[in-house]
């Protein structure tokens, strides 16, 4: 089979058109939900937890994703063949598992305290005061702002690769539609624009890879990979290294502020048990999608120089260009976004939260209207969109590597305390601050010395020294006074301690 050329990007007026209307459909309900998200920084960042069991399971997942998914993913499995499916297999079995176990406990505990933010959480369970908090707030916000910055970058290659927009100028345009509809809607408007978006990714992840396969012929894009190098169809043909750092990826997610405030979120922790399901079902979906037009992709397009900017982060982009009509390509530019808005817009609310609940009014015991802490929230969202973009002009703008590094420093900060406080009663504030530095630093370290980063993830050596030290500090440290009652919390059965569900 002879190499496809691709097509230069064109702004043709269908594909724009499509585009422009899902534009206006998720600006349609940042406007729609603006006036129950003004009410309080309860109902602006955590939906007055009355969220419904599908909301919360498609939100929780495409939070997860982001472009990552979409262009990392898809760019990975052009690199490496169906190893790459390895990353999906490890997010989605671990998250599986905190829909079951993990989120139930967390939601009790968010209701009987009325926790809006994730130090919240921490803090109702360990005590530890300013801190405690002080510390989530500072690796919330590291790590936080380069995973945002890596939102943006997808943005700009997706414009690049789609409209043929440069990079720059698409950076900026996702930018500003993502700050609209964030700053008006808070996490209501996320959390529906994420339920329409996650249903636009499906689609786009499953129908791309399923045309252009068709239109080459399955037999022939087989046979093609088989030629290529053999091991690209091998999901086992995988070094001892690289499958603990794809499968490790999934240490991320009881990490991530943006994914754990979705489980805070919801009307009932019993309707958990239904949201494992959906979510766990679009997990495995949307990521063997991702992987497919990574196999077909390769197939088609065998080498980097077809590729806009020889970057295989651009793969699908130009492959739904070159096997759909303008509007159905329009939808997939749409997925694109799509995958970035989900994330980048719970990404902002978390580190909004940060700020202004936990630094402004926690740490400096300030402010105490709520419609003043939203507008306070509102002009924090638009100061983190610069910071932001700030951040990517001087980032390397590989969004897959980008993404991975702000997911461990997450992940290992955060994940093991917050298992550790859920599950084991002699957790302390002082044992998780000691993890949560541990944790952080590792993962700087091992990022940035070249033989350690050359051996495994930096996200799975942090993670296991984070409850290490978690572990070892707590039992060298006092719990709370009021520690039976702090724990009590997590086994009620039901919210009834929880205002809002009144």
């Amino acid at each position: 089979m002879e190499p496809a050329q691709t097509a230069l990007p064109s702004a043709d007026p269908w594909a724009v058109g499509t585009f422009v209307l899902y534009l206006a459909a998720m600006a349609g309900i940042g406007l729609w939900a603006a006036r129950f998200s003004s009410q309080g920084i309860g109902q602006f960042f955590v939906g007055g937890r009355q969220m419904h069991r599908i909301v919360v399971a498609l939100s929780a997942v495409v939070s997860g994703r982001s472009a990552w998914l979409l262009l990392g993913v898809t760019g990975l499995a052009w690199t490496r063949g169906a190893s790459a499916i390895w990353a999906v297999a490890g997010y989605t079995i671990v998250e599986a598992a905190l829909f079951l176990w993990y989120a139930p406990r967390l939601r009790r505990l968010a209701g009987a305290y009325d926790c809006v933010t994730v130090p919240d959480v921490f803090e109702a369970r360990l005590g530890g005061g300013k801190p405690l908090r002080l510390v989530l707030v500072v690796v919330i916000l590291v790590f936080m702002i380069g995973y945002l910055a890596a939102q943006f970058v997808g943005g700009g290659k997706a414009f690049a690769a789609g409209f043929g927009l440069s990079e720059t100028n698409g950076i900026l345009l996702t930018a500003g539609i993502v700050l609209g509809y964030t700053a008006l809607g808070g996490f209501l408007a996320v959390s529906f624009t994420d339920v329409v978006q996650a249903f636009i990714m499906l689609a786009a992840l499953i129908v791309v890879p399923v045309v252009a396969g068709s239109h080459a012929g399955w037999d022939v894009v087989f046979r093609t990979l088989g030629q290529l190098d053999p091991t690209l169809l091998d999901p086992i043909a995988i070094t001892a290294g690289a499958f603990l750092g794809l499968a490790g990826i999934g240490l991320g997610s009881p990490g991530s502020p943006h994914i754990l405030v979705r489980y805070m979120a919801i009307a009932d922790p019993r309707q958990l048990k239904t949201a494992a399901v959906v979510g766990t079902t679009w997990n495995v979906l949307m990521g063997v999608g991702a992987v497919m037009i990574g196999l077909v992709g390769r197939a088609l397009l065998p080498t980097r120089d077809l590729l806009p900017g020889a970057d295989t982060e651009a793969l699908f982009p130009t492959l739904a260009q070159m096997h759909l009509p303008p509007i159905a390509f329009g939808v997939v530019v749409a997925a694109i976004f799509a995958a970035i808005m989900s994330t980048a817009d719970s990404q902002l609310l978390v580190a909004a939260s940060a700020v202004v609940r936990d630094f402004w009014q926690k740490v400096l015991g300030r402010g105490t209207d709520e419609r003043g802490l939203v507008r306070l929230s509102r002009w924090t969202v638009a100061a983190l969109v610069v910071i932001a973009l700030v951040f990517g002009s001087m980032a390397d703008r590989v969004v897959f590597w980008l993404v991975l590094f702000a997911w461990a420093g997450l992940g290992a900060a955060l994940g093991p305390p917050s298992i550790l406080m859920l599950f084991w009663k002699r957790t302390t504030a002082a044992g998780a601050i000691a993890g949560m530095v541990t944790g952080a630093v590792t993962v700087v370290v091992w990022y940035f010395v070249p033989p350690l980063k050359a051996a495994v993830y930096e996200l799975i050596p942090a993670f296991l020294l984070s409850g290490v030290v978690t572990v070892m500090v707590s039992l060298r440290t006092r719990a709370p006074d009021d520690l039976d009652a702090r724990w009590s919390a997590l086994s009620q059965e039901t919210v009834a301690l929880d205002a809002t569900s009144e």
